[in-house]
Parts: C-alpha cells; structure tokens; sequence
C-alpha cells in the first residue's frame, strides 16, 4: 500500500496499558505517526512488565498486542527540561491523546486550554475512567468496575448464576475504538477551521452506552431487561444457543423470512405449527420452541447442522480460545499477522479489522522503550550534547 488515510498526521499519545494504547493502534495503523511518551522514571508503560510472558527484558507479549506500528520516546513530562522537549513536540504535532486519571491532564498541562498558545490547531484527547468535569474525576477505574456499575454484568451468564463479566476487557476496547473516532472527528474540524480543542472520553460514559435498547426500553416503558437461558435474545426468537447430538450450536432465525427457510431445512412438522408463526408467537413460547428445536437439532452432530445450514440461516460454532484462533477461515482472510521481533522473529498477532482499499495494514512490533528518543530529539532541533545534558537529568 504506497499511502495510509492518516500519513502526515503526528500524534504524541502519554498512554499505557489497555484502552488508550488499543485505541491509538488504529490511528498508527492507518498511517499516523503516533509518539508514545514513556516515563524513564517508572520503566515506561506498565504493561511491558504485565505477564505472564515476556520478550527479553522490560517488554511482553501484552504490551506488543496494543503497541504495534508506534514510536517511544522518554520523556519526564514534570521536570522542566522534559517539559521543554514537550513543548516543542506539540508545535509539530496535530494531537495530544491521553488515558489517565480525570484530573491528571489539567495538573500536567496537557489540556487544549494549557497547549493552544503553542500550537491553536492541536486537539487534545481525555481518556478517563470517569470523565473530568465531575465529582469522580480523581477516581481511578478499570473496565471491569465499570461492567459491574453500568448493569452489563446483571446481563450477562445464566438467570441462577452469579452476574458474570465477558471474557475479555471489552469496555477498555469500546473506549479506546470511541476515543479514536473522536479524535479523528476533531482532527477533521481543526485542519478545516485551524481551531483544536479536547474531546473526552470515559470508561463509564462507553459502558453505559452499551446498554443500548435495553436502556430505551427501561426509560420509555419500564422494562427491565434480564438474563435469559442459553444467551437467548430479549426479544428475537429463535435466536440463542441449541443442542446438536454432540454439543451446541447458536442459531439467529431473526426475521420471518429467515423462520421459514430454517423450518424448511429442519423439515420438522412440529415447528410448522401455528403457534410459532409469528415473531410474537414465537417469543410467547420460547421455552416450548427451544425443546423442539433441541430435539430437532439433536439428530445429528454441530458439524452437519453447520453445513445444512451454512449460507442460509445466520448460524456459528461454539469454539474454546484454541479452536476461534486455529480456525482457517481467520488465516484466509489475513486476521493473523506476523511481525519481527528481536526476539521472535514470527511473532503472530491478530490482523487489524480495518480494510483500505481491499488490504489490511502491515503490522511492525513496537520497539525497547525510547528506542525513538534520539532521532526524534535531533528532529527537533537537540545535538547530541544537549541530548546527553538530558539524558543526564533523567528527562529522558
């Protein structure tokens, strides 16, 4: 691919661990030169020392999944040399993006009301658990506090079991993605109008979103939406997990037209009933309708079932962590990628979901903290003296 979407745009990112390094991955994916600032003092992002598996000294497997394609520069941005270096950093830059606590960005100065005497263009991203204009603006947060408080974990897992978070930080994910948008959203308007400014983002705010319809239903009819059996949908029937001969398979018959085309391939007299006619009907008997697609489906195993159905009626495996990452299809179409590492020449990491002009972008193993430091100095104007002087310091 000769050019990215985001070539030519400069974004210095004073991040770490999950959400914010997730979301600007896309953004240095997409072509943007995005400058990872890692404090010398604390050994740079926390994630290279996150384990269980490392790659040498002071980087990890963790830390590599949400680096790729990024630069590292140290920088101490209290000290007064370290904020120097900053300073002249933003005036070639078009972003700040940050992910720390609420009231950090104002007390470091990284705030577009702080910056926009250095340069009036640069948009500043805010990254926070819950937000910075509230009372929880000191409070530190993770992804899982807020499934819990946002009511996603009262949706998710079996009606008698304990609320249940999902597998993975999906809220850290949802927020960085969001973070993204907005900050690419801001940088469109500021090299339009050559006016930046911030845009804010918080792990609560994406978390509560995510209730979606469920919280339209609440405050409009006073529904309250509650776990079901098998995963099922709150409203669509059959849209949930059944039993083959030899384990589960989850079917989405979502629309009537969809119906018809699954009662035709089961060829099962039961399920051409009246009483399951309608989409209304169907969820009126849902538990009746789960028995006898159960059965149905119980004459042969997950492997047939899937390859009556497969074109035709919206429908999925149940796979473990190795199958969903053994599966073919996910190499065919290039969600695995490898990348040189020091030390692991074929790292494999997941593909980047975004396709340009029918590709999927090169990935490149995120490098030993500062690794950037010295040519980005130079760039800026630095000799190698004055580089040492910093150094000296402990600035950089």
């Amino acid at each position: 691919m000769k050019t990215l979407p985001l070539e030519g745009i400069r974004i210095i990112a004073v991040e770490q661990y999950g959400a914010g390094p997730y979301g600007s991955m896309f953004l240095a994916d997409l072509g943007a030169e995005v400058i990872k600032i890692e404090n010398p003092k604390i050994g740079g992002d926390v994630s290279r020392q996150t384990g269980p598996f490392f790659l040498g000294e002071n980087d990890s497997y963790f830390f590599q999944t949400f680096n790729l394609n990024k630069k590292s520069l140290t920088l101490d941005l209290k000290s007064d040399s370290g904020r120097a270096v900053f300073e002249k950093l933003v005036k070639t830059a078009d972003a700040v993006t940050n992910n720390l606590r609420g009231d950090q960005p104002e007390k470091l100065g990284i705030t577009y009301d702080k910056l926009k005497h250095i340069n009036p263009k640069i948009v500043c991203g805010h990254l926070s658990a819950y937000g910075r204009d509230n009372d929880r603006a000191s409070w530190p947060g993770y992804d899982y506090l807020m499934q819990a408080e946002a009511g996603l974990m009262s949706l998710t897992g079996e009606p008698d079991q304990p609320p249940a978070r999902f597998g993975v930080s999906m809220i850290d994910f949802m927020t960085g993605a969001v973070a993204s948008l907005g900050l690419t959203s801001a940088l469109l308007g500021a090299h339009r109008t050559g006016q930046g400014r911030d845009v804010d983002v918080s792990l609560f705010d994406v978390a509560l979103h995510q209730l979606s319809y469920p919280a339209t239903w609440y405050f409009n009819q006073g529904h309250v939406t509650e776990r079901l059996a098998r995963s099922a949908h709150p409203a669509t029937v059959p849209c949930q997990l059944y039993k083959t001969a030899d384990g589960y398979i989850f079917l989405m018959a979502m629309t009537d037209k969809f119906w018809h085309v699954l009662v035709d391939l089961l060829d099962d007299a039961t399920l051409k009933q009246e009483r399951f006619a309608t989409v209304a009907q169907r969820r009126d008997n849902r538990d009746l309708l789960t028995t006898e697609i159960d059965r149905a489906l119980s004459a042969h195993n997950t492997d047939y079932w899937l390859e009556h159905l497969k074109g035709q009626i919206p429908c999925a495996p149940v796979l473990d962590l190795p199958q969903a990452l053994q599966n073919p299809y996910i190499h065919d179409i290039g969600m695995v990628r490898t990348v040189k590492h020091p030390e692991k020449h074929d790292m494999q990491v997941l593909g980047c979901p975004i396709k340009v002009d029918g590709q999927r972008m090169a990935g490149k193993a995120a490098g030993p903290m500062g690794c950037d430091t010295n040519d980005l100095l130079g760039s800026l104007g630095y000799s190698a003296d004055d580089i040492a002087n910093l150094k000296a310091d402990g600035a950089i």
